[in-house]
């Protein structure tokens, strides 16, 4: 893991529009729309098998899924034409039941004619409608207008706000394999997979992309997103093709699959979140989402089946982590987290951040604040989870090149295994999750807060956590003696583990202790109407909100380090 941060901004790897893969997309979207719908057609009949009345079911299922749907979750952005189209789905269903006897060919010719028919409109609805120039254009208002408020908080002055002085690098660090990865864009198709702690973390991997000269990546955007018209403008400027997690029906999520492996195998650049969603514990995901995380695999078979055996042919699987001080969202998050898992043991309050204007204020505070966030891009690995060069070679344990190629081939032919690719993807999941562990970056906040509430823990053996977090206030705090030489014995193991390649850390923490507490304690929660952890007037360690202490706590779970305080 390199040192050094960028900081300059890379010349683009692709310097011409024409030549990035959405716009080529773009331009054949009509026909990739079609290419896409027949495909899910064609893997929907490969589950439900020859048998209509198989098929049939599972229409009726989608139609009663989509009905309820439509009754009891509209959304703005939802078509105008949805309820026609579903009572059309459901008169077509009913005439082939009620109507003229027909044989089983032809009623199994009939009932594909309706799978065709949605499949289609789930492609054209999922498609994303990318175009160069909006995309030039949101690109410069996101730098433009963040870097705007960035020097507006270090610069004093009225014309501040006009400084040039500091740049997004200068607040955003980016760091790790950063060469590698452009050098492999230049040689196959990278397939990024970040973790997921805030709604910011779109915005930030899409300007990352656009700093390291990049072209645009392809990423699944919540549909809801796309009930803001601005968002939608965004949205689609920044390549996102749409994802509506109302839907859950078989035909829906083949076809968001077709979507994302045409799109990989068309050579677009990926991007999407194996967590599936932000995390809500504050831990680093271990449980993926392995959906679309498959689809990159089958993507790379499919490649090795249209003979692309050269590297241009390659898919490389590129983790990335995204280090905060602070998550805007932590409090709903953590609530969210509570009530699944203690259920009624934990009672849920309202959301603090559920309006645009929040969210807005959130970003004037968050550039205006002293706070860094940095972004850590991992080594690249082939679908497998090995290790590849700068050449896209793939290398097993001991640095010796292997080939993707030989683990698709049975019987002397590349073939299609669905449950080789399965265990492929489970395999591919595992390697990404030991991947976000090592380029993780400790910052100040972490280290304090997983030693304060170890501590308390600690102290409160005897109690559960849904009732260590209701313990009152008055009754935590820690002596600063006992928390400093706590704070100096996990440091001390964090830095052996990075020894080992096992974790990174931020520069800052290189401070003297007494410094790098304060620089924590300044930082941990430092939005929030309660902080997590603070010192009171007699120099002690007291909590606002323990929820919240758990929540920063828990980015350095998954290492041990809680073996330390036992």
């Amino acid at each position: 893991m390199e040192e050094k941060y960028l900081k300059h901004k890379y010349d683009p790897i692709l310097p011409k529009t024409d030549e990035w893969p959405v716009v080529k997309l773009a331009r054949e979207r009509k026909d990739f729309v079609k290419k896409v719908a027949m495909e899910s057609q064609d893997r929907v009949l490969g589950i439900t098998g020859e048998d209509p009345d198989v098929l049939k079911e599972e229409l009726e299922t989608t139609l009663y899924r989509e009905k309820l749907r439509i009754k009891q979750n509209p959304w703005a952005v939802d078509p105008d034409d949805e309820e026609d189209f579903w009572r059309e789905v459901k008169a077509n269903l009913l005439g082939l039941n009620t109507g003229p006897k027909l044989t089983e060919k032809k009623k199994s010719e009939e009932y594909i004619k309706i799978l065709n028919r949605i499949t289609t409109r789930y492609s054209e609805e999922i498609a994303s409608n990318f175009k160069a120039t909006h995309y030039k254009f949101t690109r410069s208002v996101v730098t433009y207008g963040f870097s705007r408020l960035l020097n507006a908080a270090r610069v004093k002055g009225f014309r501040s706000i006009f400084s040039n002085q500091y740049t997004l690098q200068d607040k955003i660090q980016i760091t790790g394999e950063t060469d590698q990865l452009r050098e492999l864009a230049t040689k196959g198709t990278i397939v990024m997979v970040p973790t997921h702690f805030s709604n910011l973390d779109s915005i930030l991997i899409g300007w990352i992309i656009s700093v390291l000269g990049l072209p645009p990546f392809i990423y699944g955007a919540g549909l809801n997103l796309f009930n803001i018209s601005i968002f939608a403008y965004f949205m689609n400027a920044l390549g996102a093709y749409k994802v509506d997690r109302r839907k859950k029906n078989l035909l829906y999520l083949e076809t968001l699959k077709t979507y994302s492996k045409e799109a990989i195998q068309f050579g677009c650049h990926s991007l999407f979140f194996p967590g599936g969603t932000r995390s809500r514990s504050g831990k680093i995901e271990k449980k993926l989402k392995l959906g679309l995380l498959s689809t990159a695999i089958e993507a790379q078979r499919a490649n090795y089946q249209d003979g692309k055996n050269d590297v241009s042919g390659k898919i490389f699987i590129v983790p990335v982590t995204i280090n905060y001080h602070f998550v805007l969202e932590a409090p709903g998050l953590i609530r969210d987290h509570l009530s699944i898992t203690g259920q009624e043991r934990y009672y849920k309050e309202n959301d603090e951040f559920s309006t645009s204007y929040k969210i807005s204020k959130f970003l004037v505070k968050f550039f205006t604040k002293g706070s860094d966030i940095s972004v850590s891009i991992g080594r690249a690995m082939d679908v497998l989870g090995n290790y590849v060069d700068n050449d896209g070679r793939s290398l097993d344990k001991k640095g010796r090149q292997i080939h993707t190629r030989d683990y698709f081939i049975s019987d002397g032919q590349i073939t299609e295994d669905q449950q080789r690719e399965e265990e492929y993807t489970n395999r591919l999941g595992v390697r990404i999750v030991e991947e976000f562990h090592k380029i993780n970056r400790v910052f100040s906040s972490h280290l304090v807060a997983f030693v304060a509430f170890e501590i308390i823990q600690q102290r409160n053996r005897k109690l559960d956590l849904f009732d260590l977090i209701r313990l009152p206030e008055e009754e935590i705090f820690i002596d600063y003696v006992e928390f400093k030489q706590a704070c100096q014995l996990l440091l001390d193991e964090i830095l052996a583990l990075k020894a080992q390649g096992l974790i990174d850390t931020a520069p800052h923490l290189s401070k003297a202790m007494d410094e790098l507490i304060d620089d924590g304690l300044n930082n941990v929660g430092m939005y929030h109407a309660k902080r997590p952890l603070i010192k009171d007037k007699s120099g002690n360690l007291v909590t606002e909100d323990m929820s919240l202490l758990y929540f920063y706590h828990n980015r350095l779970t998954g290492y041990g380090l809680e073996k330390l305080f036992k």
